[in-house]
């Protein structure tokens, strides 16, 4: 198959557009797998960067997710890349259909799943596994396993904070699971980007942050925010950044910028073994398992 297959999730809008635009232009032999929510918006991206294939699933449905798993799987038999992007900050808690709360199914269960639905096609490509996190996962987030559905302790801030952290951590139980089968996985902040993100949440930050002329001062652009996740789905794992680290941008996070949790390899397992039975999928517990 001519060029690598790189799949964007989030991918009709916001970073995950902006960098499937850059990888068309720079490496215009990829083929780039747009996947949105909006069937229209999903459609149009996927004209604009000539990608080879578009698909629509809703991450609050994980239904959707396995769908999209499978027909991915039916187009192509390797992957060499997925960036798992796609992720909301949302108002008040709501359930969603599959029993979970919103923030941590949209950001956390949906690309846990999807990314071992397709671990065979990873395997067989490049292997690569791009997780974008947040600076909440620093200034708010604190996973605790006995609470991943905020039955206690939800606020919308928090909830997303949780999620974007247990990305972080999600990605090195990738790394110490799968590292020697040919996964490659890494997360990152992308900075805080001007997007249409934290649309269908209103909070007082949200709006100063997103909504008003601040943006400007505070916000990166979407073109540099897109720039950081092309960095990792183009780049060479072990040559331009290193499997299993977290990110700032494209620098190796300091430990300013990371939270704690990130080095707490216990917990790393605790949330593995949580996560797997909520998704319906049987998956190693443990590194080397």
């Amino acid at each position: 198959m001519a060029g690598r297959v790189l799949v964007i999730t989030g991918g009709s809008d916001g970073i995950g557009a902006e960098a499937a635009r850059q990888v068309a232009r720079t490496r215009p032999e990829s083929r780039l797998v747009i996947v949105g929510r909006s069937a229209e918006r999903t459609a149009a991206t996927a004209r604009e960067v000539g990608a080879a294939a578009h698909f629509v699933a809703d991450f609050t449905r994980l239904d959707d997710v396995r769908r999209l798993g499978s027909e991915i799987r039916e187009a192509f038999d390797r992957i060499d890349a997925l960036a798992n992007n796609a992720g909301a900050i949302f108002g008040e808690r709501t359930v969603t259909v599959d029993g979970n709360e919103k923030t941590f199914q949209v950001n956390l269960l949906a690309p846990f799943l999807l990314t071992h639905l397709l671990l065979d096609r990873l395997q067989a490509g490049d292997g690569v596994v791009v997780n974008t996190s947040s600076v909440s996962a620093r200034l708010v987030g604190r996973v605790d396993v006995d609470d991943l559905n905020h039955e206690r302790s939800y606020t919308p801030m928090r909830a997303y904070g949780d999620a974007k952290l247990a990305n972080i951590l999600f990605a090195q139980g990738l790394h110490a699971r799968y590292g020697d089968a040919g996964i490659n996985a890494v997360s990152f902040d992308p900075g805080n980007v001007r997007t249409s993100f934290g649309a269908e949440n209103d909070n007082v930050m949200t709006r100063l942050m997103y909504r008003t002329p601040l943006s400007r001062l505070a916000l990166i652009s979407p073109e540099k925010g897109g720039s950081n996740l092309a960095h990792f789905l183009t780049g060479a794992p072990g040559v331009d950044w290193r499997p299993g680290r977290f990110y700032s941008q494209q620098k190796p996070a300091s430990s300013r910028q990371t939270n704690r949790q990130v080095h707490d390899e216990a917990l790393i397992d605790r949330l593995w073994r949580a996560t797997a039975p909520l998704v319906g999928i049987r998956s190693c517990t443990s590194p080397g398992a």
